[in-house]
């Protein structure tokens, strides 16, 4: 197994922010929306938080999809705060109003507590210390809370890791090229992940590995 190596624990320079932004996620984006709501068909209740929501690509689709929800896109990058806002600009004023952001960064203990689902897009590899999102999870969840946390897991090696990148990076720009090489090199295995939730005691959620590079956190707490 590659070993973990850390990067940056914000995108908020301009030209990341840029290229993320004006890179096209939809797919993969809706996909990962419609499998929260294959997973959860009686949906996520009233209040959502999505914890990294960068430009807001997921917090969008969330009031798309779900006509009562109220969400909480939470980033510590300002500059993707403000693509965020400006995107949510062009929804139907039924859908905007329902969006709400919050710059932080974790842990943060003014987050708001009794949510009633916390989502996550490829924040966790970006954390150095990642018990600061279990821990958070449990300062904002409401009883019976959804959580699901997607990221990209590390590849086996080194050969992996070059597939990777060349597979779904090849034709990106150079500064994406370059993230998500160094992404890869700091996500997480499905078992590391596993001991995180066992130390942050949190048993009700299982580590499913997705496709060739993602893994998905998901359940239902107490």
């Amino acid at each position: 197994m590659l070993k973990r190596q850390v990067e940056p624990e914000l995108m908020n320079a301009t030209d990341q922010v840029e290229a993320y932004a004006a890179a096209d996620f939809s797919h993969s984006d809706q996909a990962l929306v419609e499998w929260i709501a294959q997973r959860f068909p009686a949906g996520l209740g009233e209040r959502v938080i999505d914890l990294g929501c960068g430009p807001g690509n997921i917090a969008l689709l969330l009031v798309q999809r779900w006509p009562q929800l109220e969400v909480l896109g939470v980033d510590g990058a300002p500059k993707m705060l403000a693509v965020a806002k400006e995107r949510a600009q062009f929804l139907p004023s039924d859908q905007a109003r329902r969006l709400e952001w919050q710059q932080a960064c974790l842990p943060d203990p003014t987050l708001p507590g009794g949510v009633s689902a916390v989502v996550s897009n490829s924040l966790l590899h970006h954390l150095h210390e990642p018990a600061v999102l279990w821990n958070s999870i449990k300062h904002v969840a409401a009883p019976g809370c959804v959580v699901v946390i997607h990221d990209l897991r590390r590849p086996q090696n080194e050969e992996g890791l070059q597939q990777l990148v060349k597979r779904y990076a090849a034709t990106a720009p150079a500064v994406l090229k370059r993230d998500y090489e160094a992404s890869l090199r700091a996500a997480f295995s499905a078992e590391e992940v596993q001991q995180q939730l066992q130390q942050a005691q949190l048993p009700q959620l299982k580590v499913m590995e997705r496709e060739d590079r993602y893994l998905t956190v998901w359940g239902q707490l107490a």
